[in-house]
């Protein structure tokens, strides 16, 4: 696993917040409800990702040694008007500038909190770029909008799930919701349209031990093929397994499993 460059985070951002706020202003319904995250609207999905970047901006630009609650972060909550695409996008684009402009100014290496891996800068451009990548999706998805994603992003955004769910099952691994009960199985994501240079295939391998994960093609329990952006919205739930382009191979309940206790919910 290789990280992308710092700049190249804050670019993605920046390209991905423009993206959003076309949709925002594209006039979807932003009453419309989030199929893949039915409890929010269209605009609730918009205020928890820009707030997302808000909070963000605050620790980075602060320096923050330990935790910013949400609600002490200015407007982290998003414009007073409600049903406004004028002000959200407004307010989406000032939430763009604050976090990549913090980002950029700290660099990747300044010590900011995290409530996982790294306490640095470049933590916060990495999570930021991987977390607008999937919300996106989350948007496009209810406005029925195509949706696609730079390879490079996709493949470090599956890294870098697998890397969270390492650190869930450490931590959490204990709850009846997040437990791996069974025999050992095994997990094979193969990207077939992504260049060989990136390298876009995943073993991960879990248990009652634990989970472990690399890069690589090995056999495994089960294998889910396709292209690399819709592998990465099926391992996060975001696409069927049965989505067009998508073919599961071998034990399909070894992925459903897996699947269903891979969530922060």
């Amino acid at each position: 696993m290789t990280l992308l460059a710092h700049d190249r985070y804050c670019d993605e951002i920046a390209h991905q917040v423009d993206q959003l706020r076309a949709l925002v202003t594209s006039g979807t319904d932003l009453s419309a409800t989030v199929p893949t995250c039915p409890d929010w609207s269209l605009e609730k999905l918009v205020r928890h990702m820009g707030g997302a970047l808000r909070w963000s901006a605050a620790l980075v630009r602060t320096r923050a040694q330990e935790n910013i609650p949400w609600d002490e972060v200015p407007l982290g909550r998003g414009p007073e008007e409600r049903g406004d695409a004028a002000a959200l996008d407004a307010w989406l684009a000032e939430c763009g500038e604050l976090v990549v402009g913090a980002l950029r100014e700290a660099g990747p290496d300044a010590k900011v909190w995290s409530w996982t891996g790294p306490a640095t800068s470049g933590f916060w451009a990495r999570r930021m770029t991987c977390e607008i990548t999937v919300h996106r999706a989350d948007a496009t998805l209810t406005a029925r909008a195509p949706y696609d994603v730079a390879p490079e992003v996709a493949a470090d955004a599956l890294d870098e799930w697998l890397e969270l769910a390492v650190w869930l099952q450490r931590y959490r691994g204990h709850e009846d919701a997040f437990r791996l009960d069974g025999p050992a199985r095994s997990i094979h994501l193969h990207a077939t349209d992504a260049d060989s240079s990136l390298n876009a295939e995943w073993l991960l391998e879990y248990g009652p031990e634990g989970v472990q994960w690399r890069r690589g093609h090995e056999k495994a329990t089960v294998a889910l093929r396709g292209p690399l952006t819709s592998v990465l919205l099926a391992f996060y739930r975001r696409l069927p397994l049965d989505a067009p382009g998508l073919e599961v191979v071998g034990e399909r309940a070894a992925l459903e499993f897996w699947l269903s206790r891979s969530t922060f919910g």
